[in-house]
């Protein structure tokens, strides 16, 4: 899939390679100094109504696995090089593997990897680490199900980039908890339909924590809870790769079904977690997203979601910051809804994207709205190469001349559409974010449709419909600091009445309150 990045859109990322590689990232990066040691505290909600949110502190303090081998349970021997690869291979399907504490190695080979039988299941004792010694591409792969990876730290791998070390295959049922994934290039962890990562640290790995890419986009069920995922990008792909749209915490790519709840997603060097092209039925709630360098929280030409009960701090003084030095008027976001709304034809658990009881405190920026009016199915400005909307199943009928007639017209474009915000609390003071100008916005806007020359969605049709045409609705929020809006276009700039009145409309039955602070 080829990516291709346009002013308006943020990329979509790369497709990840499933065969082992001759080429790519080859070396890890070596740890960095220990990011954002605990939360801040400040902004707990008080009026909003939005319960304190408890982070997950695994990194620091992870859990400890059993001092001594389970019952029936295979031990394997850190002084000898490659024997939990070796006994996987002897042992059958289920078997129950202990690693005793201290350093395990596999075989000085690239490739060399642990391949698991369905149903097994490694558990790390007090100590246990599978470290790759930037040699090894792969901690674990093959395509078994039902796999189990506990209290186990699995470190130094160096996974080419869009690649991932653990469960590098994609395969479905795998439950990893307790465990520790760090300081590995590429991804420190894939996933596959009906995946389980719980009460993790996901930490300072090349590329991604975890690249949720499934090859045949069937991913299902994606349960990510009570993980600490922080510092991930170290190998800093932006700059390697300028538009890749391939860096961030977690990165989600067609998933259908995810439960992301009770993670402290902290301080990635660039999105904290990003939900990229038909995604569907997400809930996201319960978590701390902060001091991420770009936005905490991108969900992009997606649908159908729940986002709640977060608590959003700090995020995007980073890109935020360097696209307003170069003059770049847009809003780029902390919450960033681009392309993405509310389908009831999807089934899902909601038929919204419903944006509610979260606080965002001293973040770049709000809630961003976006539409790309050149983005569609077979438009060149696609950054989704090759896809459609999960409402069109053959590309090939976005063409002209059907697609400017209904139902294609409407279904052959991912649609900002159905996003409810209520009852969240907006709090900014500039002193803290340290800036002047272009932090303190919401957003609801689109682009002056000019390609390419056969869309039928050319001048302002897409930024009249996002604005008034397409039920997004603010109300009901809270506002303290010197907050403005934009409608339409980033030079339609509006105060907190101008939005309220016609033909806006918006934030009926919110508070304002212009001094900064909460």
């Amino acid at each position: 899939m080829v990516i291709k990045r346009r002013h308006w859109a943020f990329p979509a990322a790369a497709l990840v390679l499933v065969l082992p590689a001759a080429t790519g990232c080859t070396s890890a990066s070596d740890a960095p100094a220990e990011p954002g040691g605990a939360p801040s505290t400040s902004g707990a909600p008080s009026t909003s109504g939005v319960p304190s949110t408890s982070v997950a502190r695994v990194c620091a303090e992870p859990g400890a696995g059993p001092a001594q081998a389970p019952a029936g349970a295979v031990t394997v021997d850190p002084a000898v090089v490659g024997d939990l690869a070796a006994k996987t291979r002897s042992s059958p399907p289920n078997t129950t593997f202990w690693l005793r504490p201290g350093t395990h190695r596999l075989e000085p080979d690239r490739y060399a990897q642990v391949v698991p039988k369905d149903g097994d299941s490694y558990l790390g004792a007090p100590g246990a680490v599978l470290d790759g010694r930037k040699t090894n591409q792969y901690a674990f792969g093959g395509t078994a199900g039902d796999v189990a990876i506990r209290y186990l730290t699995v470190q130094g791998f160096v996974a080419p980039n869009n690649e991932g070390v653990v469960n590098h295959d994609m395969a479905d049922g795998w439950v990893i908890e307790h465990a520790a994934i760090q300081y590995n290039s590429g991804a420190g962890l894939m996933a596959g339909a009906r995946q389980q990562v719980r009460a993790s640290c996901l930490r300072s790995n090349g590329q991604y924590g975890m690249n949720a890419y499934k090859t045949g986009d069937s991913i299902r069920g994606l349960v990510v809870e009570g993980n600490e995922i922080v510092g991930n990008n170290t190998d800093g792909w932006e700059r390697q790769r300028p538009g890749c749209g391939c860096t961030g915490g977690i990165k989600f790519w067609a998933v259908d079904g995810a439960d992301v709840r009770g993670n402290w997603v902290h301080d990635n060097r660039g999105a904290g977690l990003w939900a990229d092209n038909n995604n569907n039925d997400f809930r996201i709630e319960d978590n701390v997203l902060e001091a991420n360098d770009g936005a905490a929280l991108m969900y992009e030409t997606s649908y159908n979601a729940v986002i709640r009960n977060n608590t959003i701090r700090r995020n995007n003084w980073v890109e935020g910051r360097k696209h307003a030095d170069r003059g770049d008027t847009f809003p780029y976001a902390t919450v960033y809804v681009s392309e993405a709304g509310g389908e009831p034809r999807i089934r899902a658990r909601t038929d919204k994207i419903e944006i509610y009881r979260n606080v965002l405190e001293n973040n770049w920026n709000g809630i961003t709205l976006w539409e790309s009016a050149d983005r569609f199915c077979n438009s060149p400005a696609n950054t989704s190469t090759g896809y459609c909307t999960l409402l069109v199943k053959d590309t090939g009928r976005c063409t002209r001349p059907a697609i400017a007639t209904a139902p294609l017209y409407d279904d052959c474009r991912w649609k900002t559409r159905r996003v409810d915000i209520h009852g969240n609390r907006f709090v900014l003071d500039p002193s803290v974010v340290k800036c002047t100008v272009e932090c303190d916005r919401m957003a609801v806007l689109a682009n002056y449709g000019t390609f390419p020359d056969w869309s039928p969605y050319k001048g302002k049709r897409v930024a009249e419909a996002i604005v008034h045409k397409q039920d997004n609705h603010w109300h009901d929020n809270v506002y303290r600091g010197p907050w403005s809006f934009v409608a339409g276009d980033p030079g339609r700039k509006l105060d907190s009445g101008q939005w309220q009145g016609a033909p806006y409309q918006q934030d009926v039955s919110s508070t304002f309150a212009p001094q900064a602070g909460g």
